[in-house]
């Protein structure tokens, strides 16, 4: 039995939807009481309270759609705390059968996953025939959204290095708990106005433990659109019955990193086929990405910058495919020996060449890290500035003339929770 088949982990017992009966109005009424009486007992923040009343919050500007365009991302005022938050708004009557399992796993992943670099949930309550889910405001949005409105060029070294120390965190948790991401994404990045980092995306969520036994292999093929195909590993591409575990998650780490380094997603612009067999040849996209000169390379992998885990850098730089297949748009900066040593071993064809989230935060591309506050992030960061309330409420009178583009409205599916 996997873990989101077990009610032990929330106060109420949540009844799983079986695949092959008809949902019908009693059994959604009755979802929606369930989730009612599950959320009597709201999240308490490390301030306050947040309520279960729909009154209580304020809608503003939208965010953008998930969930197979069936829930509404909005931002919005909890009114008696005056916080900004994000309301998530799913109409459950147009759900399917499977959507609403996916609802109950969601919410059980929800009670069980505790960790500070996990976005968290504030609330959840039914509306009417609305699933509202009340969750933590990041004021600097994704990392996707930043790419797109201020790092169009990719984002410095010391940046990426903070985001994903904190990425890393979170999924050698996810991990620990037995349960694969299979959704490590710019977008599902996100950064508060105080510069804490967040991973989510978690309704991708696969768990390996079976009847308690943890599997050494899964063979489940997540749901996805095409736009996720640049991410997803090269064992879970091929569908094969060699399966896949939680390595697949740091290969997509990986193919974050190129894409944060340069401002463009790896693979984009490839046929399904074509980034199939370019995968699977072990091909990495870091070639439009200028290397430090050669003899520094070699003097750090032997003082230590390569860590030891896995490959050096010497050996996996000769998988890199011809310089002639670079990119157009390549940055004109030097990357150091220790970031392309990390993306390395991230991108190893084969999965057992892959170091594990643990190990690879110790590797010392994290060193600059360790040594500095999260005040450091916030500086990293500009120009970007945080979302305010009063930029929310702008972006929802804002008319859609010859007017400025506000941040929000550029935000519409690079924010993603």
């Amino acid at each position: 039995m996997s873990f989101l088949d077990c009610s032990c982990i929330s106060q109420t017992e949540i009844e799983s939807i079986d695949a092959g009966s008809q949902v019908d109005g009693i059994e959604r009424l009755h979802l929606r009481d369930e989730f009612s009486a599950h959320s009597q007992s709201s999240l308490r923040d490390t301030k306050m309270m947040y309520t279960t009343i729909a009154s209580h919050y304020e809608l503003l500007s939208e965010l953008g759609k998930s969930f197979s365009n069936l829930t509404t991302v909005n931002l919005a005022k909890h009114i008696p705390s005056g916080n900004m938050v994000v309301v998530k708004r799913t109409n459950m009557d147009t759900c399917s059968e499977e959507n609403l399992s996916s609802l109950q796993n969601e919410l059980l992943i929800w009670q069980l996953f505790r960790h500070p670099n996990i976005l968290p949930h504030r609330a959840i309550f039914a509306e009417g025939s609305e699933l509202w889910v009340i969750m933590a405001f990041t004021a600097y949005g994704s990392a996707s959204s930043l790419l797109k409105l201020y790092f169009t060029e990719g984002m410095s070294e010391s940046l990426i290095a903070h985001i994903f120390y904190g990425v890393l965190k979170a999924l050698d948790y996810i991990h620990r708990m037995g349960c694969i991401h299979r959704s490590v994404r710019p977008s599902h990045i996100l950064i508060s106005g105080e510069g804490h980092i967040y991973l989510s995306g978690l309704h991708g969520l696969c768990s390996m433990v079976t009847d308690g036994q943890r599997l050494r292999v899964v063979y489940d093929f997540p749901e996805f659109s095409a736009s996720i195909l640049p991410w997803l590993s090269p064992e879970v591409l091929q569908q094969d019955l060699h399966g896949y575990d939680a390595k697949s998650d740091i290969y997509s780490l990986g193919i974050t990193a190129c894409e944060l380094a340069r401002g463009q997603v790896p693979f984009q612009d490839m046929r399904p086929t074509q980034m199939l067999l370019q995968k699977l040849r072990g091909s990495l996209c870091l070639v439009d990405l200028s290397f430090p000169p050669k003899e520094l390379v070699m003097k750090n992998s032997r003082s230590g910058v390569d860590s030891g885990i896995g490959e050096s850098v010497a050996t996996c730089s000769m998988m890199r495919t011809n310089t002639s297949e670079r990119f157009p748009s390549s940055m004109n900066k030097t990357f150091s020996a220790a970031f392309h040593s990390f993306v390395e071993l991230c991108l190893q064809r084969e999965p057992e060449n892959r170091p594990s989230a643990s190990m690879l935060l110790a590797h010392p591309f994290f060193k600059q890290v360790k040594k500095q506050t999260r005040e450091a992030l916030i500086n990293l960061l500009r120009p970007a500035v945080p979302l305010s309330g009063s930029q929310a409420t702008a972006g929802t009178s804002q008319s859609h003339g010859d007017g400025p583009i506000s941040p929000l409205q550029g935000l519409d599916g690079d924010w993603d929770f």
